[in-house]
């Protein structure tokens, strides 16, 4: 398995901009799927993006489609979660996954991933 670390939560107002970063390390990235989850308080973990490894195909929840990017750099073992115009609502824990792969459909489910970080909480204030 890769171990994940991420980093870059903080608390921000609504509007503003936030950058997560997730290190990984013991096996490089070449070979996975990576995602980002994140888990509001008292809800279930959902799925945000997620990308293969050549980065050719790049899925996002609908909640956030067009104010979040999912970007990865396989030589730095490095995978960043770019977002923008954050709501109140985008509060949560967010959390890197690693993956075999599958159907498109599939990844956006938990069972997808057997490698994850501790997670980052981001804060978004109204």
């Amino acid at each position: 398995q890769v171990q994940l670390v991420e980093s870059g939560g903080g608390l921000v107002q609504a509007g503003g901009s936030l950058r997560l970063s997730c290190a990984a390390s013991g096996r490089t990235l070449n070979s996975y799927v990576m995602a980002w989850f994140r888990q509001p308080p008292g809800k279930e973990r959902e799925f945000v993006a997620a990308n293969n490894w050549s980065s050719s195909s790049t899925y996002y929840g609908d909640s956030v489609k067009g104010r979040f990017t999912m970007s990865r750099d396989n030589a730095k073992n490095m995978v960043y979660l770019q977002m923008n115009s954050l709501k109140p609502e985008d509060t949560a824990v967010y959390y890197c996954a690693a993956g075999g792969g599958g159907p498109y459909y599939y990844l956006h489910t938990t069972a997808a991933y057997d490698s994850w970080g501790q997670g980052t909480q981001v804060t978004v204030s109204p």
